[in-house]
Parts: structure tokens; C-alpha cells; sequence
């Protein structure tokens, strides 16, 4: 099985910002730890603040990953290109949050990017992602 993780617009700071909303670790020490625990699963990673960027890494891995997680951070709220480029690939993608968006700003209340996505997971800090991870292998096996 192959997943692709897409993390958007100053993700690339975890660790070190907003500590109390993001927490304290690194996301490459997170993803260490996934690879340490799903062995058996090829777990790509891939980071941009720029959102052409994520439009481009969903299109080259949109039919042939078996799923992908998408952080779109800021871009979740803004993104009409993301949304339609989810709707254009064939692999599942889960949309992810680190922090309970509805617990926050009322802007981040709404996504753009929710419909063209299989689920979506928030507010269970890092562990969004093996939440994510664990929805698409079971979706797998079905």
C-alpha cells in the first residue's frame, strides 16, 4: 500500500509554532514514528507553502497512491484549485487538521476542500494523521 502526505502552509514550522495549539514535536520526527509502526506501508511525504505546488504533487500522485493525506493548513478555507484538483484525481484523500478547526477562528469553519474528500479528521493533534492512515487502510480492505 501506498500513501502520499500533503502538508500545506507553514507546516513546515511544527514544532516550533504555536506550540500550545500545534504541539512540540517536528513533523519529520512524527512521520519517523509512523514509519516505524506501518512498516508494511510506503508513507510518502511531501511539504509547500505554495499552493500550485499542491495542486502539482496531488496530480502526480492522485492515480497511483491508494490514498493520500491532505493538511491543506490555510488553504483548507481559500482554495478553489485544491478542491477541484482532489476532484480530479481517483485516489482517496482524507482532509487532516492537527488543531479541532471548530474550536477556533469562526473563518476556519469552513472548508473548501471537505466535499472532494473522502472524510475528514481534526483535533486529535499529530495522531490526525494515523487516524487518517488507519481510515484508509481499512477502506483499503473493504
Amino acid at each position: 500500500m501506498k500513501i502520499q502526505i500533503i502538508n500545506g502552509p507553514n507546516l513546515n514550522l511544527l514544532g516550533t509554532r504555536e506550540k500550545d495549539i500545534y504541539g512540540e514535536i517536528t513533523f519529520e520526527k512524527y512521520l519517523k514514528l509512523l514509519h516505524e509502526h506501518y512498516g508494511n506501508i510506503q508513507i510518502d511525504y511531501y511539504q509547500s507553502n505554495v499552493e500550485g505546488e499542491i495542486i502539482n504533487k496531488l496530480h502526480e500522485t492522485g492515480f497511483n497512491y491508494e490514498g493520500i493525506i491532505l493538511n491543506a493548513g490555510g488553504y483548507t478555507h481559500t482554495s478553489v484549485a485544491i478542491a477541484d484538483a482532489i476532484k480530479a484525481i481517483k485516489s482517496p484523500v482524507v482532509e487532516v487538521h492537527i488543531s479541532n478547526v471548530y474550536a477556533r477562528e469562526e473563518y476556519r469553519h469552513k472548508s473548501l476542500i471537505a466535499p472532494e474528500c473522502i472524510g475528514s479528521i481534526s483535533g486529535f493533534g499529530l495522531d490526525s494523521y494515523r487516524l487518517a492512515l488507519e481510515s484508509l487502510r481499512v477502506l483499503k480492505t473493504k
